[in-house]
């Protein structure tokens, strides 16, 4: 048996939403092995909104975590930096022969940086994804953590393909599956048991999930127009529930178009809902709409159909295996797709390879063979 000091010491890096269903089942396959691994949770803040921090770490039971960096927002390179600067400290003091950085936020870029400067080896869970846009922030964060990492997990086999095609040798690269899916089959007897439906008055009833979030459709108010009256057509035939991020409130009071979601029948507007609320919402549904990157991979993996307003999807595998299509920011193509899905459901559809509970377990087998003795 390793004495503490001759513990392995890792970091684990969160920042945003999406990043906690990720950590969640690393944290839980860590702790089997805690007399060879301390691991240390570092948030950096990056969502400082408490229901789109604090709810999930509840949702997920995620430990409090042992630093917390209080970054805030700002513009990318402001956000970037600060984390950088902060995070450096911690790095310096804690010494961790590893740091596990998951997704594709600017947390994710900001920390690899830091240990990529200071020799400190680099795990990137989810790493691969391409969305061949270099317009979405996230695409530049993906390409650049992957270069630096030492161990990239991927989710996918087209992740794997073009992390090949970027000159990443075959050695660095683990494919263990998508780690999100841990946490939702995890919480699928909690979802079960929920009440967001019966409180919302929708059991039994049709209807369509909206949530929407990305600069490109939110902080364009011609975009945001386009969505906000398609919700209202769409309340026309069918229940349709809004769940509203914080940025989105925002820009909808700022552009003056609050009054889109008044007086609608049919149209459900709620504010931004914790992990198992809004699992629970998304499972039950008949269309969810989004240009989420996490509920494209839920959706695949329950079944739902989903319809994302963007261009490009860093998910290709839920194009190819799973429920999810593209759609551009027009209210014609939207209504025409969902009703659509409404009228002919999905009959069949698969679930992508490894995608079935265990990534976290094949990560942490990965890091042991990677760091354990001998």
């Amino acid at each position: 048996m390793r004495k503490r000091s001759d513990k392995v010491k890792v970091i684990l890096v969160v920042g945003a939403r999406p990043n906690f269903m990720k950590a969640a089942p690393i944290i839980q396959a860590l702790r089997k092995y805690l007399d060879e691994i301390e691991h240390i949770l570092v948030h950096t803040g990056q969502h400082y909104d408490f229901v789109m921090s604090q709810i999930f770490f509840q949702d997920l039971q995620l430990p409090q975590p042992d630093e917390y960096l209080n970054v805030g927002s700002g513009t990318h390179a402001e956000q970037t930096a600060r984390t950088m600067i902060a995070f450096d400290r911690v790095v310096q003091e804690v010494c961790p022969k590893l740091v596990i950085v998951v997704g594709d936020v600017n947390s994710t870029l900001a920390c690899a940086l830091v240990c990529a400067k200071r020799g400190v080896d680099i795990a990137h869970v989810e790493a691969g994804v391409r969305s061949f846009d270099m317009a979405m922030p996230e695409e530049v964060n993906r390409l650049l953590t992957d270069q630096v990492a030492r161990i990239l997990f991927t989710p996918s086999q087209d992740a794997n393909d073009n992390l090949a095609r970027e000159g990443i040798p075959p050695e660095r690269i683990h494919f263990v599956g998508n780690v999100m899916i841990d946490s939702l089959m995890a919480s699928v007897a909690q979802i079960e048991r929920r009440e967001i439906l019966t409180s919302l008055d929708l059991n039994g009833k049709p209807y369509v999930l909206i949530t929407l979030h990305r600069p490109s459709n939110v902080d364009n108010p011609d975009h945001l127009g386009v969505l906000l009256d398609s919700m209202a057509k769409l309340a026309n035939g069918v229940a349709v529930v809004f769940s509203i991020h914080p940025r989105t409130r925002k820009r909808i009071q700022e552009f003056g178009f609050s009054g889109h979601l008044e007086q609608v029948a049919n149209l459900y507007p709620i504010e931004s809902l914790g992990y198992l609320d809004f699992l629970a919402l998304m499972k039950s549904a008949d269309v969810v709409l989004t240009d989420s990157g996490g509920v494209q991979a839920e959706t695949t993996f329950l079944g739902v159909p989903c319809v994302t307003v963007r261009p490009s999807t860093e998910w290709l595998v839920t194009l190819t295996s799973g429920t999810n299509q593209l759609v551009d920011c027009n209210q014609g193509e939207i209504i025409a797709v969902v009703e659509t899905l409404l009228n002919n459901p999905i009959q069949k559809h698969s679930i992508p390879t490894m995608w079935d509970g265990r990534t976290a377990e094949r990560i942490v087998e990965v890091l042991k063979q990677c760091y354990g003795e001998g």
